[in-house]
């Protein structure tokens, strides 16, 4: 396969892109096609890796309203009506809804996902579908999928042993949810056991990690310690972590420090978190995101997830990454032009960073041959025009393909 002068990762000029036997061969300004080679002429349009949702919850995806709406709009009416929903699953039921989601995402450009999967279920009916899921998939989708404890490790019966047997079968990630715990202690246990859990088995870690607008939620420097500590590192990402919205500068610049030399990861959802936070505040209303400008300035990884799709904690959501990068350039203030011409690496190199895949994902000779082209110049033109995703390319195969529409105006 041939792709013809695109602009590779916003550079302004235009280059070929060579894929031959499932990896990227050759890029140069112009390469002249073989016999019989597919050529895709994109001249003048946008060249990237896949995107990537480093988070989301394909177990919930598709349930918004059963068996019930969450009118509220808090996150805990939202496990409090996942915990209903849950008791009805079954394979078929979590297979359906997930395959649903991650086809919308394929036509969006995403090739990467990594999903939390409720595993306070003793039966880990939604654990062994996304495995299932997973498998039957792999050649459209990467999928990583995390244990998450959505009801708690110390405060959900025999939480411990539940995590440690979604490790054995086969949960890449361990997740936690610290705050949601009955005491901060139990917080702090759960993020001790998560590190030994992770060492014992090699796993990755990613925690949803002081989702709330309390400032007294402070277990993000628990987890940053631990990874600092163990050498766990890099491995450790922290999800949500809204509360740093709610602290003071003081101790923020403390944290900063402890972040920095812990070097993990953060995600930040800012269509859910937006959605969700401030829920209890009347005015000033808080707006319910990470840091996100402050630690991208700082030199800590931050990448946007999408999180929920139409489930109890968000009743929207289409599998497009465009909108979750809009939403958070929007509450996090980064509006310079820089900022969001260079926001698609949220949802690219950043997310690849989090999800620790960065050996094989990218545009460079050698590594596998996965993009996608947009239909515009550059990011900023993508953004703002919600343009879409002509080719989505894995392995040198078009996976997915979209005909722009046209509209006729009648004056």
């Amino acid at each position: 396969m041939l792709i013809q002068q695109v602009h590779i990762n916003n550079q302004s000029d235009l280059q070929d892109v060579r894929i031959e036997d499932g990896v990227f061969k050759a890029i140069d300004q112009h390469l002249t096609p073989k016999d019989n080679e597919q050529v895709i002429d994109a001249t003048g349009k946008l060249l990237l890796p896949p995107l990537i949702d480093p988070h989301v919850h394909l177990d919930a995806t598709q349930t918004a309203g059963d068996p019930e709406w969450n009118q509220s709009g808090t996150l805990f009416d939202g496990i409090r009506i996942w915990s209903e929903r849950k008791k009805t699953l079954t394979i078929e039921d979590v297979k359906e809804r997930a395959k649903e989601t991650l086809r919308k995402q394929i036509a969006n450009g995403i090739q990467v996902v990594r999903s939390h999967v409720d595993v306070t279920d003793p039966s880990f009916t939604a654990l062994k579908a996304l495995l299932e899921v997973k498998k039957e998939m792999a050649d459209e989708i990467e999928l990583q999928l995390v244990a998450f404890p959505q009801e708690g490790i110390l405060s959900f019966p025999h939480g411990k042993q539940l995590m440690e047997e979604a490790v054995k079968l086969g949960a890449d990630v361990i997740g936690g949810i610290p705050h949601f715990e009955f005491t901060r202690e139990y917080g702090i246990e759960s993020l001790h056991f998560i590190g030994d859990l992770a060492q014992k088995y090699d796993r990755l870690i990613d925690v949803h990690c002081d989702e709330i607008d309390d400032p007294a939620s402070r277990h993000l420097e628990t987890l940053a310690t631990i990874a600092y500590e163990t050498g766990l590192s890099d491995r450790v990402t922290a999800s949500h972590t809204t509360a740093l919205g709610s602290y003071n500068n003081a101790y923020a610049y403390k944290l900063f420090r402890l972040l920095r030399m812990a070097d993990i990861n953060m995600i930040a959802n800012p269509l859910v978190n937006t959605n969700l936070g401030g829920r209890f505040d009347t005015y000033p209303k808080r707006r319910g995101m990470t840091r996100v400008k402050e630690l991208n300035e700082d030199g800590i990884n931050v990448a946007f997830g999408e999180d929920d799709v139409r489930d109890p904690w968000y009743p929207m959501g289409n599998g497009n990454m465009l909108d979750p990068v809009s939403m958070g350039l929007h509450v996090g203030h980064l509006m310079g032009y820089d900022e969001i011409n260079g926001s698609y690496q949220f949802v690219t190199s950043h997310a690849a960073k989090a999800l620790h895949i960065t050996d094989h994902y990218g545009i460079e000779v050698g590594k596998p041959g996965n993009c996608i082209v947009y239909n515009n110049s550059d990011f900023y033109n993508v953004l703002n025009e919600h343009s879409e995703v002509l080719y989505s390319i894995r392995g040198g195969r078009v996976i997915a393909q979209t005909t722009p529409k046209v509209t006729k105006l009648n004056f």
